[in-house]
C-alpha cells in the first residue's frame, strides 16, 4: 500500500535517487534538506514513515529523531536512519535516539524498499498490503474487499480504512482524536463526533455477518476492536 514518506536528505543526487525509487514503488514522497524543514513538514501533516539522514545542516538527524520521539503527536511515526556511519556505537546511538531501523550507505533500492516494508509491517501494519483476518472477518487491501464468513460486505472508503486500522491494531483502545489522526489524517480538521457517525455505519455493515460486536465502545475513552467480551 502506498505510504506518505518524508525523505530528509541534504545531498541532492542521493535525495533524487531515493525519491525516484520510492515513487516508482508507489509511495508519495515529501522532501526536506534540513532538520528545520523536516520539522515544519511534520507539523503540517504527519507522514507514515520518515527516512532520516544522520548528517544534516543545522541539526543532526539524531536530534530530529529525539524531537519526534519526545512529542506525543509524532512519537509513533516510524523512523529509518540513513547514514554513512557504520560503527556499532553509531548504530546504537541511532537506535537509542528512537530509530526503528538503520541503513548504512551505500545501499540498494531493493534493500531500502524491503526495510521500509518491514518497518511499516511492524509499526504501521495498516499501511501494508497484507490481508488480515479475525474470526471469519477478512479484509484485503489489494482488492479492497471485505468478507464476513465468506459473504461480501460493502463498505465506503472511510469505513474500509477505519476497519483496516482496527483490525491491524486489535485489543488496543483508541480515542476519537487518535482515530481521526490515523484514519483521516491529522491535517484534516473534522469534529470528533464524525468518528461516531462512521463507527455506526461500520457496525451496521458488519451486522449481516454478526461481526459488529467486535467493535466495542470503551466508555469515556473511545473504541476498541476486540474478540473478547
Amino acid at each position: 500500500m502506498a505510504a506518505n514518506i518524508l525523505l530528509v536528505e541534504d545531498e541532492p543526487a542521493i535525495q533524487e535517487l531515493i525519491a525516484f525509487n520510492l515513487t516508482q514503488a508507489g509511495h508519495h514522497v515529501l522532501r526536506a534538506s534540513t532538520a528545520e524543514a523536516a520539522i515544519t513538514l511534520v507539523k503540517n501533516a504527519l507522514p507514515d514513515l520518515v527516512l532520516l539522514d544522520w548528517m544534516l545542516p543545522g541539526a543532526s538527524g539524531i536530534e530530529v529523531a529525539k524531537k519526534l520521539r519526545s512529542d506525543e503527536r509524532t512519537r509513533s511515526v516510524p523512523i529509518i536512519m540513513l547514514t554513512a556511519r557504520s560503527d556499532e556505537q553509531d548504530k546504537i546511538s541511532g537506535l537509542d535516539a528512537g530509530a526503528d531501523d538503520y541503513i548504512t550507505k551505500p545501499f540498494s533500492p531493493r534493500e531500502l524498499l524491503a526495510r521500509i516494508k518491514a518497518v511499516l509491517r511492524r509499526r504501521a501494519p495498516q499501511m501494508t498490503d497484507d490481508a488480515v483476518e479475525v474470526q471469519g472477518l477478512r479484509l484485503d487491501p489489494i482488492t479492497h474487499r471485505v468478507t464476513g464468513n465468506g459473504q461480501a460486505i460493502d463498505l465506503g472508503p472511510t469505513e474500509f480504512r477505519l476497519l483496516h486500522f482496527f483490525m491491524t491494531h486489535a485489543e488496543r483502545v483508541h480515542s476519537r482524536a487518535q482515530l481521526l489522526d490515523h484514519v483521516w489524517g491529522d491535517h484534516v480538521f473534522v469534529e470528533e463526533r464524525t468518528v461516531d457517525v462512521h463507527i455506526r455505519r461500520l457496525r451496521s455493515a458488519l451486522e449481516q455477518s454478526a461481526h459488529d460486536n467486535l467493535i466495542q465502545t470503551v466508555r469515556g475513552t473511545g473504541y476498541r476492536f476486540s474478540t473478547q467480551r
